[in-house]
């Protein structure tokens, strides 16, 4: 089964570097509800309010780090947030660099640079890394399905 999880990372990863033509227009209605999306997600991040992280993250959330490796629990992934980022990281979009890039039929790709500030290391240099977040929208409402986060 990871296998099969594998490859289709791998294959949606070369499709998203394919489709760096296909960017959404940055006044298209995708680009800008994914945007808001984005805000709202890390708003919610930044202030630690569980609920409103709960509500975008899809209960088949699977979450792809490079350093810590694959999370597939919407809960673990849920608590560790709270217990390891709230009050103490916040994340700033990289102005300019993000992207969108609609899959037909499911929802769409965003894409950018972010850097994440830790509080306990107020000295510490935040470096831009990139984030790729798969997002669906079922019944009217969007959500994160795929995380990938590279630093």
């Amino acid at each position: 089964m990871k296998i099969v999880k594998n490859i289709t990372l791998v294959l949606g990863l070369v499709l998203m570097m394919n489709l760096s033509m296909a960017q959404a227009a940055k006044d298209s209605e995708l680009y800008k509800t994914l945007k808001v999306m984005d805000d709202t997600y890390f708003t919610a991040y930044n202030n630690c309010d569980m609920n409103t992280q709960a509500t975008i993250l899809a209960e088949d959330l699977e979450f792809y780090h490079d350093q810590g490796g694959l999370s597939t629990s919407k809960k673990e992934i849920l608590e560790s947030i709270e217990k390891n980022i709230c009050n103490k990281v916040t994340r700033e979009l990289v102005e300019g660099s993000f992207e969108v890039h609609e899959i037909k039929g499911y929802g769409a790709v965003a894409m950018g640079l972010h850097k994440f500030h830790n509080n306990q290391e107020p000295d510490a240099i935040s470096k831009p890394s990139k984030f790729i977040g798969i997002w669906t929208q079922q019944n009217g409402n969007w959500q994160m399905t795929r995380i990938i986060s590279l630093h």
